[in-house]
C-alpha cells in the first residue's frame, strides 16, 4: 500500500565492528538473533516499499539475505569506521539504490535501528503517517526521561555539587518539569529534502517527536541492555 502516492525506502544500518559486544547485530534475544527483530516487523510495514540493510560484514549480510531481507551492497570501509556518521551512511544506501541500480526516487526515507529491538509495525507506520500528516521534516522516536530527568544531573566545581543546568526543586521525580524526553534511536523518519540536501536526521524547526514507551525504548550497548531486552520479550511472548 503506498501511502498518498510517497515512495518509501527503510534502510537498517548493521555494521560488524561493535566494540562494546562482538557481532552485536547477531547476539541472540529471545531466542532470535538481533537483527531479527527488526527485520520481522519492518517488513510487515504497510507503507514501505523497499527494505535494504547497509551492512560491511558478510555473516551479516547472509543472515539477512536468509531472513527475506535485501542487502544491495557491501558497505565501504570509510562508511564503516567508529567515526563515520550514519547520516553519511544513509545517504550512500539511497544513492547505491537509486543511481546505481536506477531504483525509482523515493520520498520518504526510514531509518530502523537493530539496536533497539522491541518497536513494533505499527510504531513504524504510525511515524510514516505522521510525517506525511504533519507535512515535517522528520519524525523522532523519543522516550520521557523519568529517573535522569535533566534536574537531576549535577556538576562538581571543588569539591561542591551544583544543579548543572535545570534546578532540581523537588526530589519526587514526578515532581520534575518541565518534561524531559530522548531520542531512543529506534525509529527515524525523514523527507527526502531533510536527509539528500540538508543531510540531517534530526534537530530543525520542524521535527516532531513519536513518543514511544520505556519499554520500548531499551537501545542495546552492552550485556546489560542484552539480558534486559531478552527477559522484556520473553514475557511478552
Amino acid at each position: 500500500m503506498t501511502i498518498l502516492d510517497k515512495r518509501v525506502l527503510a534502510i537498517t544500518l548493521a555494521r560488524g565492528g561493535s566494540k562494546g559486544i562482538k557481532k552485536k547485530n547477531l547476539q541472540k534475544v529471545a531466542g532470535q538473533p538481533l537483527i531479527n527483530h527488526t527485520i520481522q516487523e519492518t517488513l510487515k510495514s504497510k507503507y514501505i516499499d523497499r527494505y535494504i540493510i547497509s551492512t560491511d560484514d558478510d555473516e551479516i549480510k547472509s543472515h539477512c539475505l536468509k531472513m527475506g531481507a535485501d542487502v544491495p551492497f557491501v558497505r565501504p570501509k570509510y562508511l564503516s569506521s567508529d567515526k563515520a556518521s550514519s547520516t553519511d551512511a544513509l545517504i550512500h544506501a539511497v544513492k547505491f539504490c537509486e543511481k546505481k541500480q536506477n531504483d525509482t526516487p523515493y520520498d520518504i526515507f526510514v531509518e530502523l535501528m537493530c539496536t533497539n529491538p522491541l518497536k513494533q509495525t505499527i510504531d513504524i507506520d504510525n511515524c510514516i503517517e505522521m510525517l506525511i500528516n504533519k507535512k515535517a521534516d522528520s519524525i523522532i522516536g523519543v522516550s520521557k526521561v523519568e529517573e535522569y530527568h535533566p534536574a537531576r544531573l549535577k556538576k562538581i566545581v571543588n569539591g561542591k555539587i551544583y544543579d548543572f543546568c535545570v534546578p532540581e526543586r523537588s526530589g519526587r521525580r514526578q515532581d520534575l518539569k518541565p518534561y524531559a524526553y530522548i531520542r531512543n534511536g529506534s525509529i527515524y523518519v525523514l523527507s527526502r529534502k531533510y536527509l539528500m540536501e540538508d543531510k540531517l536526521r534530526f534537530g530543525g524547526k520542524n521535527s516532531f517527536a513519536y513518543l514511544m514507551p520505556f519499554e520500548k525504548s531499551i537501545n542495546i550497548d552492552n550485556e546489560y541492555d542484552l539480558i534486559v531486552a531478552d527477559q522484556i520479550m520473553k514475557k511478552n511472548v
